[in-house]
């Protein structure tokens, strides 16, 4: 049987000679490591992909830490509290993290900082006791000095050493029914109004106002007064984003001043990335803004084995285009990466904390391109039943492709080959990270202009749009 497969072997590499091509051996073993890839030499330092992708919660162990970098994670986020949880004559406390409050924060800081995680704060919500409605977590506070002690708390302690945190985002999804968007949005509730008999139910003409002038413009100006970045703190999808707009565009009476005008970073939740072009243009390209992040997006999508490759993906090439000159200036974060769901990014336990698919798939993502980042600025042409995109990893070529199955092609004009005249080539699967046979993937150089042909498995990992199966795996291109 051996003796077989080897003649077969040998057949198809003349047949491909015989037709200008050429196949070579592995560039690249599944899961090795990514410090392995840039070893062979890199381009002027840029982004990394790691610069891009954060999570929700806590690598509280070790052990999680060393489950992050495999999947490039660089940032995280969680709350912080609880300040004065019963009046206003309580101690005021900030040491604490996690939806009960109930765990230690300054050690998971600390702990981010050593191991080169970049922590992002987030700020919320009215204490009960000063709720403008009852018992109403999410609703204006009835005092906003009270609000301004506990964001100042927070940031003078976590913005000095040893924490150095430079970022904090305030309040989460101020959005909903009240501003244009679906009532499962909505985290801000506003302040009691004497006109409504069901304050739930009724609209909320001051929902903008009483937000920027009560929760926003005080927190920020602390925020800024210690020398630290303002995150707007996450506009969700069913917002919309020319109401978004509205929100930030509006100026306050009281203050003269836009919510614009102290945003440094703008925020959104669970948006694709072609979506972020009317941000862009609007407030980041030319300012005022200093990016443009997402910390919030999977969840439910990441059932989609092919969302977060494609998402990270697609995201970076986007970002490459749109002058990617600080590290911090696009970043998202998944939610969530430790659950019990299989779409999470890994399986808690016990008896131990495992990747599921979407983790192993930053994984590979995270090997695939590995190194400094620039763009790939040559257009690729591809084949029917096929579509994709490309940046360079170090001196990589790296094409993320959606494919049926069967054999596939993509040029790129205007490339010159390497001085060397040699590369090589092989065919990623995006999901586990296995290699194609080396008779499955050729290339040559003709002229100007690079060819790839590239063998889709049959038995393919996912699927496109209308539930059509599909393959997604990535091309890398190594100049010898």
């Amino acid at each position: 049987m051996r003796d077989t497969m080897d003649d077969g072997r040998r057949l198809a590499l003349r047949t491909l000679a015989a037709l200008g091509w050429t196949s070579l051996g592995p560039l690249w073993s599944p899961m090795a490591s990514a410090a392995t890839q840039r070893a062979s030499g890199s381009q002027a330092a840029g982004p990394r992909i790691s610069n891009m992708i954060g999570s929700n919660g806590w690598a509280g162990s070790d052990s999680d830490v060393a489950m992050w970098k495999k999947m490039g994670i660089g940032w995280a986020r969680g709350p912080v509290g609880p300040g004065q949880a019963h009046g206003a004559s309580d101690v005021m406390r900030v040491d604490k993290t996690g939806n009960g409050s109930d765990v230690d924060l300054p050690p998971i800081i600390i702990h981010n900082n050593r191991n080169g995680i970049r922590t992002l704060l987030f700020l919320g919500y009215t204490p009960v006791w000063n709720a403008s409605l009852p018992g109403d977590s999410k609703s204006a506070p009835v005092d906003v000095k009270a609000w301004e002690r506990y964001v100042d708390a927070v940031v003078r302690k976590y913005h000095a050493p040893p924490y150095n945190v430079r970022f904090f985002q305030i309040w989460n999804e101020a959005a909903g029914k009240l501003s244009g968007g679906s009532p499962q949005a909505t985290f801000w509730h506003g302040a009691a109004r004497p006109d409504a008999q069901d304050p739930g139910q009724a609209p909320y003409e001051r929902a903008m106002q009483d937000y920027v002038e009560k929760i926003h413009i005080p927190a920020a100006r602390i925020i800024r007064s210690h020398g630290a970045h303002v995150v707007y703190g996450g506009w969700p999808d069913q917002g919309g984003l020319e109401t978004f707009s509205e929100w930030l565009e509006y100026r306050s009476r009281q203050d003269n001043q836009r919510m614009l005008d102290f945003v440094d970073y703008l925020d959104t939740h669970y948006l694709w990335v072609k979506d972020f072009d009317y941000l862009y243009d609007r407030y980041v390209k030319q300012g005022p803004a200093r990016g443009l992040w997402q910390t919030e997006i999977g969840d439910r999508y990441m059932i989609d084995n092919h969302y977060l490759p494609l998402y990270f993906f697609e995201c970076a090439v986007w970002a490459l285009d749109r002058n990617w000159n600080d590290p911090n200036k696009y970043v998202s974060m998944v939610y969530h990466w430790d659950g019990l769901e299989p779409f999470r990014l890994t399986h808690r336990g016990p008896p131990a904390r495992t990747y599921n698919i979407s983790g192993r798939s930053l994984i590979v993502l995270n090997q695939a391109v590995g190194g400094f980042l620039s763009r790939f600025p040559q257009k690729l042409q591809f084949g029917p039943d096929a579509s994709g995109s490309a940046l360079y990893s170090d001196r990589q070529i790296v094409m993320q492709v959606s494919a049926l199955p069967g054999w596939r092609t993509v040029d790129a004009a205007g490339l010159p080959p390497p001085s060397s005249r040699r590369a090589t080539v092989q065919f990623i699967d995006a999901l586990s990270g296995s290699v194609s046979t080396a008779t499955d993937t050729a290339l040559k150089w003709d002229g100007q202009a690079l060819s790839v042909r590239f063998k889709v498995p049959s038995r393919v990992n996912g699927h496109g749009e209308k539930g059509t199966p599909k393959h997604l795996g990535y091309i890398v291109v190594h100049p010898q």
